[in-house]
């Protein structure tokens, strides 16, 4: 597969990491100056540096900053929780459509910028094999590695389905890779995970939640078994990160949610790894309205959303903004739209809401209709609605369609989770088939045409 890629460049006089994107697979030159890769994953300094360069990399690169080409806003719009306010766009309105063209550059950024990172992860786990160095700093770089990977590859295979599985930096083999069975892919990020959580330690380094942990590790190990129908698995997950009381906990102010390094936090992403004065999020940027120019927003929520909200709901006055000229809604999870120098939120990618919501779905499926409901009420209080009682006499379905609600509620604009729920639940078509452009194929995104055009092994998918 010939992907547009990033060359680790290790400058001497900063021992960091750097990542040049170039045109081919092949097209691979070692600068003059860069230090040579042993001697970096020998020094515990220069390899942190390497490892933090992979997270620095999440907030610039395309599928993970929550900007307009990342999974947030693109699979948002393929949902029904994010809507185009003008269709000007259109490549946008493609994926509002589900008319997503081949050739379509904001599906290739998803596609090229997801294995740059697959790539930078790589890299990292092939230069550890024969480091000296100490263990328990080797054990934690590899740890990482592997999570950001098995990350990655979970974007990746619910998006597209069946995709190349790359686990190694040999430009030869990747550039004519087959597509792997999604079975495949998912057994790869069990086994990356599994390894993930025995090698990471159970503390943040530095206190800061901007790098995966042993519970970060657990916390997608329980939404992939969730995915994959394993309930009983899912459960113990979701369970454990659960019962850690002392370092994650449900807040009660929804306004302190998206704080950095909020107690709700599994895992944030910093703005700071964008390396400018700019420390505003790409999703307080992209999705907050800007009041002295509104007809710069791209993007509003859709009124099938916002009905679902009853009127006390804490989290549609706190997490929704609202225009009354424009009589539109827009996500107000962040509320710095745009900053210098003064960092006031972190990217979320993983919080502990959803641990609840995993583990009250996994407990439903398994007839835990008490714990279920026990689960969905711990976030029902913090949103200050009514809790679910046994004199409501729910059974399986419903508790199911209500925690399915709940996580529209609660997870809407962030990561594209309501996308994810509609596949992996088959509603898909019972939802949006309301557009007469639908078809059962759009499931699943189109294998960018460039990548096809350089590499004949990748076939495409269904209706494309």
């Amino acid at each position: 597969m010939k992907t547009s890629i990033f060359i680790k460049l290790f400058y001497a006089f900063s021992i960091s990491i750097f990542f040049i994107s170039c045109e081919d697979f092949v097209e691979i030159d070692t600068p003059s100056h860069r230090i040579v890769g042993d001697a970096v994953f020998n020094d515990e300094e220069s390899a942190q540096s390497v490892i933090q360069g992979i997270y620095n990399q999440l907030i610039r690169t395309d599928y993970s900053d929550g900007g307009v080409n990342s999974v947030t806003t693109l699979a948002g719009l393929s949902a029904d929780n994010i809507g185009l306010l003008r269709e000007t766009d259109l490549t946008f309105l493609e994926f509002d459509q589900h008319e997503i063209l081949p050739d379509n550059n904001r599906n290739f950024a998803i596609w090229s910028s997801s294995y740059n990172v697959i790539y930078m992860a790589n890299s990292i786990i092939e230069g550890l094999i024969d480091s000296e160095l100490e263990m328990g700093v080797r054990n934690t770089l590899e740890g990482e590695a592997k999570f950001i990977r098995a990350f990655t590859y979970f974007y990746l295979t619910n998006l597209y389905n069946d995709i190349p599985l790359l686990l190694t930096t040999d430009y030869i083999e990747n550039s004519i890779a087959p597509r792997n069975s999604q079975a495949e892919i998912y057994q790869q990020i069990i086994v990356d995970l599994e390894e993930a959580i025995e090698l990471l330690p159970l503390e943040y380094r530095n206190g800061e939640r901007i790098n995966a942990n042993r519970f970060t590790a657990l916390a997608l190990l329980a939404r992939v078994h969730l995915y994959e129908g394993n309930w009983s698995q899912a459960e113990a997950l979701s369970s454990e990160i659960i019962s850690q009381t002392g370092q994650y906990e449900i807040l009660d102010s929804l306004d302190q949610v998206f704080l950095p390094n909020s107690k709700e936090a599994l895992w944030q992403i910093s703005p700071i790894g964008r390396g400018n004065s700019l420390t505003h999020t790409y999703e307080g940027s992209n999705f907050i309205l800007n009041p002295g120019n509104p007809a710069s927003l791209y993007f509003k929520l859709d009124e099938s959303l916002i009905a679902l909200f009853e009127p006390e709901d804490l989290r549609y006055s706190a997490w929704i903004g609202y225009h009354e000229e424009m009589n539109i809604h827009y996500p107000f999870k962040y509320k710095d739209r745009y900053s210098i120098d003064n960092i006031t939120e972190y990217s979320m990618v993983m919080r502990l809401a959803e641990q609840y919501l995993i583990r009250a779905e996994a407990r439903a499926m398994q007839d835990d209709l008490i714990g279920a409901s026990s689960d969905i009420n711990f976030l029902r209080m913090r949103a200050g609605i009514d809790q679910l009682t046994e004199e409501d006499s729910l059974d399986q379905e419903t508790i199911l369609e209500i925690i399915m609600e709940e996580r529209r509620k609660e997870l809407f604009s962030e990561w594209g989770h309501r996308w994810f729920d509609l596949k992996r639940t088959g509603k898909t078509t019972e939802v949006l088939s309301s557009n007469p452009l639908w078809n059962a194929t759009d499931e699943w995104y189109p294998i960018p045409e460039q990548e096809r055009i350089k590499n004949t092994n990748l076939t495409q998918n269904p209706g494309y």
